[in-house]
């Protein structure tokens, strides 16, 4: 499928101040604790700029995690158009196979609607304990647990709602979710590859796992943004755009967390309320945000612990650039932001090349976990680091499987097999070799560190991925060739 790109067009022809702009990219890049890799900013239908910070780049698939979320609802509000569910059905109505087991009547009375807009009755996040009920089926488990309250009444985020949603969507259509929203969604919109990372049984597990563009996610949003309608052609119904994005329930105080303002302000379906606007939104800053008294839409991924602090920055600098008409800014702020956008880079990780006095000792040299093998983080065994004619390399071992990283001092290093990285870093000091892994299509960078002097080796996330599994693992899933 060909696609094409979006319209773009200057900021101050849409009523953008490019010194906004530019005074957001000056305010994350300073942010600690910030990484940013993308951002699109729509106005009027078109992209006044976008940019993305390498090793990151426009083609590149980003885990989404739970702006995932945004597009299962949107399967389901196509699914309730094609008449193919109900958001009054009964949960258990759709897993009949269940029916003598679930005998809880809050279970029972829990309705499609309750699974989207995340008030299934239960007060608290459920997977681990629905996992353990039932670790083949976590939609038995899901339902074997009671909820405290009544279906309806009180907002829990809650992973094993959405997989439930999505497992019921799964069933009336008999494909998955990538494979239902391709000629209804993903093809209209002109959104090309996407992937969603799979459970034990095979299904998408739509409550995260989405592999997506930063211009898909823009896209999704103007979808919204414009009540459903897509290239004069009607989409998603405007009721159902209507009700997915306004606050079906409150949400104050639901995170446990009293510096959460934009979580604070109403949940509808598997779209979050916002200070300004209405959002997706996933784990370490994934964001599709849609602004309709500014007509805009912001897509950003990024790597952050506090999406808080990130959203703070686009209010403060971002929300003020959207103006009535022509900003009234220097021209050339314009000149200096398209300048600005097309080098954004992330700084590579200090480090000098090897100490020519100290090759032969390096070289071959093989590295344990500090404080042994248990200790090893994310599950390293070892590591080695190895002298060729092209430089040097890191290998790092997880339970026999390697993956080979090429050092390159002063810059990125960037590599798509056994899975997309991007390496920085160097020799911090004689006896130390220390280093940088981007994991390109997650927001996820390990950071390690060899030790000559005890061979030691130690690593640690800067944003921990949520979905386990080996590093081999920390990539888009990919269809079988």
């Amino acid at each position: 499928m060909t696609v094409r790109p979006l319209p773009s067009s200057t900021p101050s022809a849409q009523g953008v101040d490019a010194s906004g702009v530019l005074a957001f990219l000056d305010a994350v890049e300073a942010a600690e604790g910030i990484e940013p890799h993308s951002l699109m900013v729509l106005r009027h239908g078109h992209v006044v700029a976008a940019g993305w910070w390498a090793p990151y780049t426009p083609d590149r698939l980003h885990l989404l995690y739970s702006l995932s979320k945004s597009f299962t609802a949107t399967a389901t509000g196509l699914a309730v158009a094609e008449g193919l569910i109900r958001l009054d059905d009964p949960v258990i109505s759709y897993f009949p196979e269940f029916e003598a087991d679930i005998t809880d009547p809050r279970s029972r009375a829990m309705r499609v609607r309750h699974l989207a807009s995340m008030t299934s009755g239960h007060e608290a996040e459920t997977y681990e304990r629905a996992a353990a009920l039932d670790p083949e089926e976590l939609v038995r488990g899901f339902l074997l647990l009671p909820p405290e309250r009544d279906p309806g009444t009180v907002f829990a985020y809650n992973q094993p709602a959405t997989y439930t949603l999505a497992a019921i969507l799964q069933r009336v259509t008999g494909r998955s979710l990538t494979a239902y929203l391709r000629p209804r969604l993903l093809d209209p919109l002109g959104i090309g590859e996407v992937a969603w990372l799979t459970d034990r049984r095979g299904r998408e597990l739509g409550f995260s796992g989405l592999h997506g563009t930063t211009d898909a996610v823009a896209r999704l949003g103007q979808l919204y943004l414009r009540g459903g309608v897509w290239e004069d052609r009607r989409l998603l119904s405007r009721a159902w755009v209507a009700e997915a994005t306004r606050a079906l329930i409150p949400t104050a105080g639901a995170m446990g967390d009293t510096d959460r303002e934009d979580w604070d302000r109403g949940y509808g379906f598997q779209f979050w309320q916002s200070r300004h606007g209405y959002r997706g939104d996933g784990a370490y800053g994934q964001f599709c945000l849609v602004l309709p008294e500014q007509d805009a839409v912001l897509a950003v991924t990024a790597a952050t612990t506090d999406m808080q602090a990130l959203l703070n920055l686009v209010w403060q600098h971002l929300l003020p650039a959207f103006r009535p008409g022509p900003p009234a800014g220097p021209q050339d702020a314009e000149t200096a932001l398209a300048d600005r956008l097309a080098r954004l880079s992330l700084p590579a990780a200090p480090g000098r090349a090897a100490p020519p006095d100290r090759t032969g000792e390096w070289s071959a040299a093989e590295f344990a976990p500090y404080g042994g093998v248990r200790a090893g983080l994310p599950g390293l065994t070892g590591a080695a680091v190895n002298a060729n004619a092209d430089g040097w390399t890191l290998t790092l071992v997880e339970h026999g499987h390697r993956l080979d990283l090429r050092l390159r001092p002063g810059g990125w290093s960037v590599a798509e097999e056994p899975v997309p990285t991007a390496v920085s870093g160097g020799w911090t000091d004689r006896d130390t070799l220390a280093v940088d892994i981007a994991f390109l299509e997650t927001p996820h960078r390990l950071r390690v560190a060899c030790s000559l002097p005890g061979r030691t080796l130690t690593a640690r996330w800067g944003t921990e991925p949520l979905h386990g599994g080996p590093l081999r693992s920390l990539r888009a899933p990919r269809r079988p060739v």
